[in-house]
């Protein structure tokens, strides 16, 4: 199937062409309109569904604009401001006409006529939502969506000074694959005591969010927020227990692997001990890699680079980009990590990094190229409602991306040893990434588990639980205050809770998808694009199903995959 990425942001038939949100006061007469209106026949239904559909896609691209102008510029009121309003605001008001939306298409006798393929997802997650819906609910979740952005606000202030000059977090890890290891312990340290002078302020947002999500769990009817979540995040098909056999499966089979990598580190560099700073590190007289120097480069060269996939991918970050849709430099203000924002109106979404001229980011704009692409082959899909697809298959997109991209990497390094490098490292990080997913997982787990607890009680159980996915070769010795703040760093926890094992999930779906890439490339691809198609119209093992992957992360699967990963980079 051809697949194009000229896309057009989607004409309006039920509201105004050029209505855009001021206040609840204009907005209001479409819902009461909507729920008002009679439906007679199946074609009336579909007709509602559409027009539904269309003022929920005009509400969200609203929504999402007001957040990435925020998340762009931190240090401006006026975009925190109005994302506050929305929230405090807008938000509120509409949440309780989408839940008599559910409701009526529930109750009408036409739902049960609409297509069960397409629609049995879609009707799956409309029960979930109704069964959550608690009207004493809206109040905290209003004041959650302000509170978890506070993260961005104090993380996207944090500088150091290195050398006289001032870096963003992001930049200053640049130092950290300087051959001078004095200089990397010295940003390493620098870096790490930033981080500390903010851990009282952020303890208390946490334990605030906590006690909100707790909440917000127990209106809804649930012992905590863990199993609330995990229905809001529509994990229909697995369960805490599989999770659990996830981060036992990483202990036995891929911890093993990351001490015997860090192992030939250690050696490589020619230490007696490996200490953290040393871990990006190369040895004396190998120039770190540098595959662009300024943001317009990197966005260039993944157009090259996506192109020679497959044309159409290099065709969607080519319109990204005539439309504006790419912020990708670090810089001082802007908030930390990187996100692919789709927009429901326009099709094209916006992808969000923080570059600082480092290998992991191209693996990072590959990573949310891949995102983009999905965004570009579900956006054609007739509700806003199938376009959301859950994050165990998005994450798929993204990170086998990555490894896709890898056989055209030359796009960022002409030298053949740079190159391989390149590759190395990504393989790399595909294993040691799952001990930190494992870690950040269960540490979610106990944290909605003991909703009452300290933040002392909170430290002990994080260094417990950090300690069992720690590898035996780093020295962290007199590094202990650093390691118990470690979780702080991870912007999930406060934004997204609960939203990591898919990483995880994801990864062994990548992987999945790169042995299939690796014996046919064009057919992999082919279902690739295919599950991505789809969006969120089929059920999690469907949708692997049609990108030719089983469901399963078990330590069965694990274990050959990590094999084939090996393999791979035994042969560069």
């Amino acid at each position: 199937m051809n697949y194009t990425a000229a896309i057009q942001k989607a004409e309006r038939s039920f509201l105004p062409a050029r209505f855009v949100i001021t206040d609840w006061a204009s907005l209001e007469p479409y819902y009461t309109a909507l729920a008002d209106r009679p439906i007679g026949s199946l074609a009336e239904l579909e007709q509602w569904l559409a027009d539904c559909s269309e003022l929920e896609a005009m509400v969200s691209e609203d929504m999402c604009w007001r957040q990435i102008r925020m998340t762009c510029d931190t240090e401006n009121k006026a975009l925190e401001e109005a994302f506050n309003y929305f929230c405090t605001e807008i938000q509120p008001k509409i949440q309780p006409y989408n839940d008599q939306q559910n409701r009526k298409l529930m109750a009408s006798a036409y739902t049960a006529q609409l297509d069960p393929v397409q629609y049995a997802a879609f009707l799956r997650n409309i029960r979930k939502n109704i069964e959550l819906f608690r009207e004493e609910n809206i109040p905290l979740q209003s004041e959650l969506a302000v509170q978890q952005q506070q993260y961005g606000m104090i993380t996207g202030k944090m500088t150091v000074t290195v050398n006289g000059g001032e870096y963003t977090l992001q930049q200053a890890s640049r130092f950290l694959q300087s051959n001078d290891r004095n200089l990397r312990e010295e940003v390493y340290r620098k870096v790490q005591e930033r981080r500390l002078a903010d851990k009282a302020v952020l303890d208390e947002l946490y334990s605030s969010l906590i006690a909100r999500r707790h909440q917000e769990a127990r209106q809804a009817g649930f012992d905590n927020f863990r199993d609330y979540r995990f229905k809001e995040l529509g994990r229909f098909d697995y369960t805490k227990e599989a999770c659990f056999q996830f981060h036992e499966a990483v202990k036995q089979h891929i911890l093993p692997l990351v001490n015997r990598l860090l192992e030939q580190k250690k050696k490589k560099l020619g230490l007696a001990v490996l200490r953290p700073w040393d871990l990006d590190a190369e040895p004396e007289g190998i120039t770190p890699l540098r595959p662009f120097q300024q943001g317009d480069e990197l966005i260039e060269k993944t157009i090259a680079c996506f192109d020679r996939i497959r044309p159409f991918f290099g065709d969607c970050l080519r319109k990204m980009r005539e439309m504006q849709h790419l912020d990708v430099e670090s810089r001082k203000g802007k908030s930390p990590g990187g996100y692919n924002c789709p927009l429901a109106e326009s099709g094209a979404p916006f992808i969000f990094m923080n570059a600082a001229g480092q290998m992991q980011d191209v693996t990072t704009m590959v990573h949310e190229g891949g995102h983009a692409v999905h965004s570009f082959l579900a956006h054609p899909l007739r509700l806003t409602g199938f376009k959301e697809y859950t994050m165990e298959i998005a994450e798929v997109a993204s990170m086998a991306m990555e490894l896709f991209s890898m056989d055209y990497w030359d796009t960022f390094f002409s030298n053949g040893e740079e190159l391989r490098r390149a590759k190395e490292q990504q393989l790399e990080r595909v294993i040691t990434i799952f001990p930190w997913i494992a870690t950040i997982d269960k540490f979610q787990h106990w944290i909605y588990e003991h909703p009452l607890h300290t933040p002392e009680e909170r430290t002990a159980a994080w260094v417990s639980i950090l300690n069992e996915f720690t590898d035996s070769v780093v020295d962290y010795s007199g590094l202990e205050a650093y390691r118990q703040n470690g979780w702080q760093r991870q912007l999930h926890l406060f934004e997204v809770p609960f939203y990591y094992i898919e990483y995880g999930i994801a990864q062994l779906g990548a992987i999945g998808m790169w042995m299939q890439y690796k014996q046919d490339k064009e057919q992999a691809l082919d279902h690739y694009c295919q599950a991505l198609a789809l969006g969120g119209t089929r059920a999690l093992p469907e949708l692997y199903g049609a990108a030719g992957l089983p469901f399963d992360f078990s330590p069965d699967r694990i274990a050959v995959l990590m094999a084939f990963v090996q393999d791979e980079m035994q042969q560069l």
